[in-house]
């Protein structure tokens, strides 16, 4: 049997990050993944200069081997009416990256754990104070960041087919060949967000340097291929996206923070990222939140006196005071706040101000949150 301080199921950004904030810790770490790095991870994919604040990166020792794409506009629409382009100035707010690569970065980075990859969870079972996986690593305390399925998440008595409300996504990334580049409107320094008109969901195109992604998530799953079908044949049409895509658009699943009832501790338990539901309501982005949740997590398990859920609970404290109490709202709806959700929904959409200094800024980019900065 292996022993550890720490093991950590995950190793995508929650999981890495957590590591790398522990690196002089003293701890014994261990990261376990079911895949191999790098691996195929489809998203739309960007991170803030926030993000890559917290995460102390190196953009330019990134960008020599990395798609590091600078965005410095935004269009906004909502489906069937026109878009409204915005210009944020010459600084990029935000920087396009491919998962399969920024992933692989994270954890290439974390040195002091030990990682084993290719390797599921095929049994988590608790011996005295010691948590046991696969009969062969322990350790005092589980960290669960393997995203929305996460085995972890199960220990908690939440997880896959529980009662919450899941927003489901589906996607396609691909490297554009030359005649599809030249055949594609779509550009690299403006992602375009397309708004479904009930306002359940929303689409997006981004070009990455000669790659493109585009998807469509919604809370209604029965609905998505219908309105995903709807919103490619639309965009080929204007010419946005090339008329040949390439494969079938892959799926995933992830909680959006207000609507997760997901306990984040107990005894010798801890989720962070996607696992623990943290993604943002107005938007459904989970980076930011996953690698904040490292830190704050990180922050905990330094201060900790012993892996009772009482001592662990300070990260659930941080997390709230972080994202702010979580509410299920009466009515269903994920993106927008219900005053939107009115005949006016259509006008703001047109509306310069509003798609730039709400939509965008507020809740795409959270630029009135300052970065996360905790002792590493």
């Amino acid at each position: 049997m292996e022993h550890y301080d720490v093991m950590i199921v995950g190793g995508g950004p929650a999981g890495s990050t957590l590591a790398w904030a522990l690196r002089n810790s003293g701890k014994r770490i261990l990261i376990l993944d079911k895949a191999d790095f790098p691996r195929d991870k489809t998203c739309a994919g960007w991170v803030t200069p926030a993000v890559a604040e917290s995460l102390q990166l190196d953009l330019d020792d990134y960008r020599r081997d990395h798609v590091l794409q600078p965005i410095t506009r935004f269009r906004i629409g909502m489906m069937g009416q026109p878009a409204v382009d915005n210009d944020h100035g010459d600084n990029p707010v935000s920087y396009g990256i491919r998962r399969c690569e920024f992933d692989t970065y994270l954890l290439d980075r974390v040195e002091s754990a030990n990682k084993v990859l290719k390797t599921p969870v095929k049994d988590i079972r608790r011996d005295g104070g010691n948590w046991i996986i696969n009969d062969t690593y322990q350790a005092p305390l589980l960290v669960g960041a393997g995203g929305h399925f996460c085995p972890v998440a199960r220990q908690l008595g939440d997880g896959p087919g529980s009662h919450e409300t899941v927003v489901a996504a589906k996607e396609v990334e691909f490297e554009m060949t030359p005649e599809q580049a030249e055949n594609c409107a779509a550009s690299g320094d403006q992602p375009e967000l397309w708004f479904c008109r009930d306002l359940k969901g929303y689409a997006w195109v981004f070009r990455k340097g000669s790659f493109l992604n585009i998807g469509l998530g919604r809370e209604d799953n029965h609905k998505l291929t219908d309105h995903l079908e709807a919103f490619v044949q639309e965009m080929k049409d204007q010419g946005r996206i090339p008329a040949d895509l390439p494969g079938r658009f892959k799926g995933h699943a992830y909680l959006l923070y207000a609507h997760a009832e997901r306990p984040l501790v107990d005894d010798g338990i801890l989720l962070i990222g996607d696992a623990a539901g943290l993604a943002y309501t107005q938007s459904g982005e989970g980076i930011r939140p996953a690698i904040e949740s490292a830190l704050l997590a990180a922050e905990t398990i330094r201060r900790a006196s012993d892996m009772s859920a009482q001592s662990l609970q300070r990260y659930g404290d941080a997390i709230a005071d972080r994202f702010g109490r979580r509410a299920m709202p009466e009515q269903e709806g994920w993106q927008l706040p219900g005053w939107v959700k009115t005949s006016v929904a259509s006008g703001l959409m047109r509306s310069h101000w509003f798609t730039r200094k709400v939509v965008t800024e507020k809740w795409f980019l959270h630029q009135d949150v300052p970065p996360l900065k905790v002792a590493v």
